[in-house]
């Protein structure tokens, strides 16, 4: 009586096509097919699939599961709970938007190093800047990374795989006079303190919307950051911790920015009188005319307007941010004072960022040094 064929030993024949195909037994007793078009090239791939599976890769799983099935049940089980709303967010629209209208269809275990390699040229040839496919890569391989660790695939295709290099953007700031042109001509702009609080502290716009008068010491001089306004696609507007964890800080004001605070404080109190019962106390700094929470779409468009007046070029808000940090590193402040008051989780990001500033700030150190020799 001829042996049985055990688990995991495969059979190879030739098709009538001319292919060749081999036919794998799985633990759960059913039978897997590989074909290719030639004997040793079909041998290799059984031989892999021996491997896969006595490594404890269940093959029938990752052959039935797409790549949109997969990455569904990477972002609510694996992605949902680990990481914060706006992340997930992020992550949710890229494999929907980017991903799996391009390989969505292909079986998680069939998808190669080329699948991906050309998803990110496509990627490329869309309109999408490097970054944003830098961005897709990460994304996509820290879901193949967990496909492993569930037993699902048993390489990971992006490994090969290269995004491409971003082109660093150029940064957008305001000079010293600009800044100054935008404070004159938003003097009694209602959001005046606003824009005086962004370019002399470096805050994050969902920061600055944050904060609340108890957050602020006008007598000390100081400010705590301790929460940031965002909008969620599901929630609408609501307050979030900061960013990371050097994001909670603490940072001392400008008198000029004291002074700011304090009228816009004056001016609030007559918004309060005028909305009588319909003021909703939230404590903000910078509130609506209700007392709730200033939308950040509505507010950019808001700040927009306030350059366009000021014929000052077209920035985003954030770029205040930048301006803020450029402003203090080209005035000769140490880079670790500038990256605690922005929140920078190291130093190295802050110079990584405004590296462009080091050889001013080169220049800066020899002056320096010549003033101290020569005295």
């Amino acid at each position: 009586m001829p042996k049985r064929r055990g688990h995991n030993e495969g059979t190879i024949r030739q098709r009538a096509d001319g292919r060749w195909e081999a036919m794998l037994s799985l633990p759960n007793g059913k039978r897997w097919s590989l074909y290719a078009k030639s004997r040793a090239e079909v041998q290799v791939k059984l031989r892999a699939a021996q491997r896969d599976t006595e490594s404890g890769l269940d093959l029938s799983v990752g052959q039935r599961l797409t790549v949109e099935k997969y990455l569904e049940k990477w972002l609510t089980s694996s992605v949902m709970h680990s990481v914060k709303t706006k992340t997930w967010e992020g992550y949710e629209s890229i494999v929907r938007v980017r991903v799996n209208p391009r390989i969505g269809s292909r079986a998680l275990a069939k998808l190669t190093t080329l699948d991906l390699q050309a998803l990110y040229s496509d990627l490329l040839e869309s309109g999408l800047t490097g970054r944003s496919v830098q961005h897709t890569h990460r994304v996509v391989r820290a879901a193949l990374t967990q496909a492993i660790r569930w037993n699902l695939i048993a390489r990971n295709p992006s490994d090969g795989a290269t995004a491409p290099r971003a082109k660093k953007s150029e940064m957008r700031v305001l000079s010293h006079l600009q800044v100054n042109t935008l404070l004159d001509t938003t003097r009694e702009h209602p959001m005046h303190a606003l824009y005086v609080l962004a370019v002399t502290t470096g805050m994050r716009q969902g920061e600055l919307l944050g904060l609340r008068w108890e957050d602020i010491d006008l007598v000390e001089g100081k400010l705590a950051v301790r929460r940031a306004l965002q909008r969620q696609r599901a929630a609408g507007l609501v307050f979030v911790t900061p960013k990371t964890s050097g994001s909670s800080r603490s940072i001392v004001m400008s008198k000029h920015t004291v002074l700011a605070l304090s009228l816009h404080k004056d001016r609030q109190s007559f918004f309060r009188r005028d909305a009588g019962e319909q003021w909703q106390d939230q404590g903000l700094v910078f509130a609506n005319r209700t007392g709730g929470p200033l939308d950040p779409s509505h507010q950019t468009a808001t700040f927009k307007r306030a350059l366009a007046k000021a014929t000052l070029p077209a920035i985003r808000f954030h770029d205040l941010r930048h301006t803020a940090a450029t402003l203090l590193l080209s005035k000769g402040v140490h880079p670790k004072v500038v990256s605690e008051m922005l929140g920078h989780g190291s130093i190295t990001l802050t110079l990584d960022t405004y590296s462009h500033l080091l050889p001013t700030m080169h220049d800066h150190a020899a002056a320096t040094m010549d003033a101290l020799l020569s005295a």
